[in-house]
């Protein structure tokens, strides 16, 4: 039985959460969504999610903080990177810190869909990975 995939998505912008949550609920994601990096930390759904798409720059904790945070927890959640603000090594950053995809703002849907596909068909954990 197909279960679908749980994805957190982070942004401190509510058009763009409102617009990732509609394409990926059309999809047959489940999606929650979170104003803030904190949020999203204080979420119960926190180590059942599958994927994190989040912002990079946001007020409090940004998506890199965010990033590096879960992963001194142990979690092994993919991360996508979105920003309004691309830059070479703000993106270097994210993708040596382990981030599978950093897209810039805007962009195509199909193009966070493979990202997605790309995430969630990595495998995950220590050892067996």
């Amino acid at each position: 039985m197909f279960t679908p995939s749980l994805i957190s998505v982070v942004d401190d912008d509510g058009s763009v959460r409102a617009a990732i949550n509609n394409l990926l609920k059309s999809r047959g994601y489940i999606v929650h969504t979170f104003a803030s990096a904190e949020e999203f930390l204080r979420s119960p759904h926190l180590n059942d999610t599958s994927c994190v798409i989040a912002d990079v720059q946001m007020s409090a904790m940004s998506g890199l903080d965010l990033l590096t945070h879960m992963r001194a927890e142990g979690c092994d959640a993919p991360f996508i990177f979105i920003t309004a603000f691309p830059d070479d090594r703000v993106r270097a950053r994210a993708l040596s810190a382990g981030a599978i995809c950093f897209l810039a703002k805007p962009f195509a849907g199909q193009h966070l869909i493979r990202c997605l596909h790309t995430a969630l068909d990595k495998p995950r954990g220590g050892a067996n990975a």
